[in-house]
């Protein structure tokens, strides 16, 4: 009986020994440490020494990450791939910290466009960035152009001015909303810097018509003229319209004075050189002439940025004369004047006084326009004008010289084609031709065949 009930205290004894070892087990198991932060204290150093950009190696939290309540703002994940990111909108600027009870350091830090914001380790010393984030340059400085002045492209409000480039610093914010009534002015440029993640370039310029404006933009709005609509503002756009058929036949050319006001009257100095240019070449279509010259198209009631009509009239058709030939000297290289009295050309049976008759009468095209070398080389060869023979004198000057056969001898000249104008206007009689010596020919009596001597 003592010995039962031994036995039973012991085996009752054993089973709540392991019970108790059971419950501390459970006990310890369920328990977890959390770290304490200290006070919050404000960042006051220089905003710009303030940006940094994720390593990507810490997650983002609404609390210093040990301390408990704390939740994931961004992820470890999501934080590596805005470190790898190339849009400066994935920098951020550090402006707090906490410091644990075990030494961890934790920032306060906000994303360029406000996306993310809360807590991240950034190492054990205060004042250091490490851990999950790291000092960033936002910009890195560029050439400053040598250009200095610049205009507005597409005035508007795109690519309008900022107080920094947009997120590389934070709340970056526009200067102005839109540039529109700024189309007119022209910029200096005093400093260049690119965007260091996306690498575009920006410019600080300062407005000369107004100096309290000045900010960065975007280089790819500016240009070194002024924008189309201040050139259109300063502008007469001249309609040339044929005066039989009514029909437009050239329209859109633009008189520009860089130096005018839009919408201002033309000076009586600008109406006598826009009509003078609206009668030029320069602006007149190809083949067509004034159909009142003594018109006067602008007034000094005319403002720039309007339009006007001219009439014109189809020109006639005419040749091109010859005004003259050279024989290229093989001793001094020089262009000798070629007589031509006498001469012959081609084969011999044409003299070249009627073959240039022949290329004026023939070759004919609508005055003002414009022939081309190939046109002129085919024509100059049609009319027999691409070999002429020149006749070769005794030293008395007067006497031809004669071969044994009696034959009268002629100097043989080819036409240099590549000395030919690239293009030359119908009408026009400055068309000169040189020619190649080529050695010595024979015409033989009642034929009109050439023979090499």
């Amino acid at each position: 009986m003592q010995t039962n009930l031994k036995k039973s205290l012991y085996l009752g004894l054993a089973t709540l020994s392991l019970a108790g070892v059971a419950a501390a087990t459970t006990t310890t198991a369920s328990a977890k440490s959390y770290a304490t932060a200290g006070s919050y204290t404000k960042l006051t150093t220089a905003a710009t020494s303030r940006n940094v950009a994720s390593t990507g190696t810490n997650a983002l939290y609404t609390k210093p990450g040990t301390v408990k309540g704390a939740k994931v703002v961004a992820s470890k994940k999501t934080m590596a791939s805005l470190a790898s990111s190339k849009k400066s909108a994935s920098y951020f600027r550090a402006y707090g910290q906490k410091t644990t009870n075990r030494g961890s350091v934790y920032y306060r830090v906000v994303s360029m466009d406000g996306k993310y914001r809360g807590y991240i380790y950034g190492g054990n010393t205060a004042g250091t960035f490490a851990g999950g984030i790291e000092s960033a340059n936002t910009t890195t400085t560029a050439t400053t152009p040598t250009t200095k002045t610049y205009y507005l492209k597409n005035p508007g409000k795109t690519n309008t001015l900022w107080d920094a480039p947009k997120y590389t610093q934070y709340k970056a914010a526009k200067v102005i909303n839109s540039t529109s009534a700024l189309a007119s002015d022209s910029f200096t440029v005093d400093s260049a810097v690119t965007k260091t993640k996306e690498g575009s370039l920006y410019y600080h310029v300062t407005d000369n018509n107004n100096t309290k404006i000045s900010g960065w933009i975007y280089a790819g709005a500016l240009q070194t003229g002024e924008n189309s609509t201040i050139t259109s503002a300063k502008s007469i756009t001249v309609n040339y319209v044929d005066s039989s058929t009514g029909k437009s036949v050239k329209s859109g050319v633009l008189i520009t004075a860089s130096d005018a006001k839009s919408g201002e009257a033309l000076s009586s100095t600008d109406v006598s050189s826009v009509n003078s240019d609206i009668a030029s070449s320069t602006y007149l279509p190809a083949g067509y002439s004034l159909a009142n010259a003594s018109n006067s198209y602008v007034t000094t009631s005319t403002t720039w940025g309007t339009s006007v009509t001219v009439p014109v009239t189809a020109n006639a058709d005419a040749g091109i004369t010859i005004a003259s030939s050279y024989a290229l000297n093989a001793t001094t290289g020089k262009n000798d004047t070629l007589s031509t009295d006498g001469a012959l050309a081609s084969d011999g049976s044409t003299t070249v006084a009627k073959a240039q008759a022949n290329f004026t009468a023939d070759y004919q095209g609508v005055s003002g326009t414009v022939a081309t070398q190939s046109g002129l080389s085919d024509a100059l060869a049609a009319a027999k004008l691409n070999t002429i023979y020149v006749p070769a004198y005794e030293s008395d000057g007067t006497t031809q010289s004669t071969n044994s056969a009696g034959d009268a001898l002629y100097t043989k000249y080819t036409l240099s084609t590549s000395s030919l104008p690239t293009s030359l206007t119908f009408g026009s009689t400055s068309l000169s031709l040189t020619y190649n010596a080529a050695g010595s020919y024979a015409l033989t009596s009642g034929s009109s065949t050439m023979t090499a001597q």
